[in-house]
């Protein structure tokens, strides 16, 4: 469905500011958090969200990186359509490499779940990433992460407004797509 806003189908990431909820996560495009100061992550939740935080948690548990693996993958056109397999696993190569070292704005580690549903299924987990497998919807499966993530930083990948929408409530940071996977 097209936006009537803007044109688009609300699947891009982070091109329109406006429909997209960061919650404190860092812009990867320009270091600068959309609540606080550059590569800062304590700028407090917007919108009246709990911000996750807030609730102590143990200083050897990492933040987690929940990735929607069919919204990642499908953000590129680069053929994934065809291998949708293949696809998640050059994903969960790619994301390996943050798990010790982190995002732009967030060090790690980060314990990282890469999401995938469908087709997808069948992608086996390398050091540093777990692969998920949604019995059903990937979007429900990523809920449930963060519903059970209470009390630890948590932070989803993904440009669905719905699912943004969901996990926000929930008080997850939420970033798109080119944080972990930049167009090609």
């Amino acid at each position: 469905m097209t936006d009537p806003q803007d044109g688009t189908d609300g699947q891009d990431d982070m091109d329109v500011q406006d429909r997209t909820d960061t919650r404190n996560a860092p812009d990867p495009r320009d270091g600068e958090d959309r609540h606080g100061g550059a590569d800062s992550l304590d700028g407090g939740a917007p919108h009246g969200g709990a911000d996750p935080r807030d609730a102590p948690a143990p200083s050897d548990v990492p933040t987690l990186l929940v990735v929607d693996g069919a919204n990642v993958v499908g953000s590129v056109p680069d053929g994934w359509w065809r291998d949708r397999r293949g696809a998640a696993g050059r994903l969960r190569d790619r994301l390996a490499d943050f798990a010790g070292g982190g995002l732009p704005g967030l060090p790690g580690p980060l314990e990282i779940v890469l999401v995938v549903e469908g087709a997808a299924r069948g992608v086996d987990p390398v050091p540093g990433v777990r692969v998920d497998e949604a019995p059903g919807s990937g979007d429900d499966r990523v809920v449930e992460l963060v519903a059970g993530a209470r009390g630890r930083p948590c932070l989803v990948v993904t440009a669905d407004r719905e699912l943004r929408r969901r996990v926000g409530e929930l008080g997850a940071g939420v970033v798109g797509p080119r944080t972990v996977r930049p167009r090609s």
